[in-house]
């Protein structure tokens, strides 16, 4: 790795701490996201992902599933919740969740993705319903499902503590839970942009007790809307506390927010270059995390690869059909092959790695071929609840 030269002074003592394997406290990551010096701070991240990874970055094939965009919490930041009569508003059938899901293993998938809105007919039996008839149709996929903002919902309306809601979640079949709905942890924030949520205590409190009970989950911070970089800050060591405690994060996924068509379409999109700046202190602040993923469908492939010399080791995966953000106006394909991520990858001089959701390599000589990927269409079928 090349020499560090460093223009902002403030970094200087912050870079030593990094060199020497110290973990950064609260002023120091305030300060890396205010120093003009953007390439020291990406130099430094760098340092940190390769001693962890050398060259290699991970993807997965997998599949994302949106069971419902019917949801009661009209969140501010949200293009993608409708109400169950407005247009647009969807809430697919089981069968036709199965179809998607039987689809994506006949294109390889080893995870589906699944998340949704906060539907206020469907009840927590028909969520559960769906990952029964999930794992037995395909029983070899990893299924990551429902955020920690759904558990609060399905506890609340299934009248189930969280645990029980989650030890429920997890004899059907969950495997485990993504790490959506995060946002911003302190109250302030939350206050303004998603008063309707699950509070950042509580997201915190239902991640715990998922790891308790053996469930490994991500997490997330969305940013570039009304959020302080003491806010950021705060957010991230929250993270780093209670994965401290529990270990059962895999993966920290820093999401850029998306304004078009919500309630905050007036605040201007983040750059490229905070995208970059929002992965690197990810990476140097969140010192027991494993992975830092650059997450393609919010990025561009192109922020994404420069992303993979900023602290990002992982791009996520195929994706196939993502609704939550090209709602939010992503103009990025719902859709990229295992073929153009591995050459996304090797064109940014690293070394593509296929894992499944926990990492584990996949070695696809070990598999049935995989036929090429198809889109068939599918009419939504909005069910009478």
């Amino acid at each position: 790795m090349a020499e560090l030269l460093i223009t902002d002074q403030r970094l200087k003592p912050i870079a030593a701490k990094v060199l020497r394997g110290e973990r950064l406290s609260q002023e120091d990551g305030v300060a890396l996201y205010r120093s003009p010096d953007i390439l020291a701070v990406g130099w430094l991240a760098n340092h940190v992902r390769e001693k962890r990874h050398g060259d290699v970055t991970y993807f997965n094939v997998n599949r994302h599933i949106n069971p419902t965009n019917v949801c009661v919490a009209h969140c501010k930041l949200c293009a993608f919740g409708r109400d169950p009569n407005a247009p647009g508003a969807y809430t697919f059938a089981l069968e036709e969740i199965y179809q998607r899901a039987e689809q994506g293993v006949r294109e390889g998938a080893t995870e589906f993705h699944m998340v949704g809105g906060l539907h206020p007919d469907l009840p927590f039996e028909y969520f559960l319903d769906m990952i029964r008839g999930l794992k037995r149709r395909c029983p070899t996929v990893h299924l990551k499902a429902f955020t920690m903002v759904e558990v609060g919902y399905f506890a609340r309306i299934a009248k189930l503590s969280i645990k029980e809601t989650l030890q429920k979640m997890k004899d059907a079949g969950v495997d485990s839970l993504p790490g959506g709905g995060a946002e911003i942890f302190h109250p302030r924030v939350r206050k303004l942009i998603c008063d309707h949520k699950v509070s950042g205590q509580m997201w915190l409190s239902i991640a715990r007790q998922a790891h308790e009970l053996g469930l490994h989950s991500n997490a997330t911070m969305l940013y570039g809307h009304v959020e302080t970089e003491e806010e950021r800050v705060d957010h991230l060591l929250k993270l780093r506390e209670l994965q401290d405690q529990t270990h059962g994060f895999v993966t920290f996924i820093p999401l850029a927010f998306h304004p078009d068509n919500t309630a905050l379409s007036h605040i201007p999109k983040p750059t490229g270059y905070d995208d970059l700046r929002n992965i690197a202190v990810s990476r140097l602040l969140l010192d027991n995390f494993a992975h830092i993923k650059a997450y393609w469908i919010m990025l561009s492939p192109a922020i994404a690869q420069i992303a993979l010399r900023f602290g990002a080791n992982d791009l996520d995966g195929t994706v196939v059909e993502e609704k939550i953000y090209h709602d939010a106006g992503a103009v990025t394909s719902e859709f990229t092959s295992r073929a153009d991520l591995e050459r996304f990858i090797r064109a940014a001089g690293r070394v593509p790695v296929e894992r499944d959701t926990l990492y584990n390599p996949v070695d696809r000589s070990k598999m049935p071929p995989i036929p090429p990927p198809t889109r068939p269409d599918l009419v939504s079928l909005t069910l009478n609840v």
